[in-house]
């Protein structure tokens, strides 16, 4: 079994985008990975800016839950869910 010994790390772009930036191994010379993330004032600016408000209490009361083990996942909720974007994104595209 081969380690990998390279290291990433994210740094923060003058332009507020994240960036992770991953350590070239010494048998790799002349690669390199880069990927950038784009900001979510850039994502909302390309979506028209068409976005819900984001409850920062409900947000800090699930990291909370997360933190102390009582977060429960609904299997069935996320499905629902993700079968509803799916055909939403469908229909849009037939549109």
């Amino acid at each position: 079994m081969k380690i990998d010994s390279s290291i990433s790390k994210t740094v923060a772009t003058p332009s507020g985008e994240s960036k992770v930036v991953r350590n070239k191994p010494a048998s790799a010379q002349g690669s390199a990975t880069e990927v950038r993330l784009t900001s979510s004032s850039q994502l909302q600016a390309l979506s028209g800016g068409e976005s819900q408000p984001m409850d920062s209490a409900k947000v800090e009361a699930i990291k909370q839950a997360i933190a102390e083990g009582r977060f429960k996942i609904n299997p069935e909720k996320i499905a629902d869910g993700l079968l509803s974007s799916v055909k939403e994104l469908l229909m849009n595209q037939k549109a």
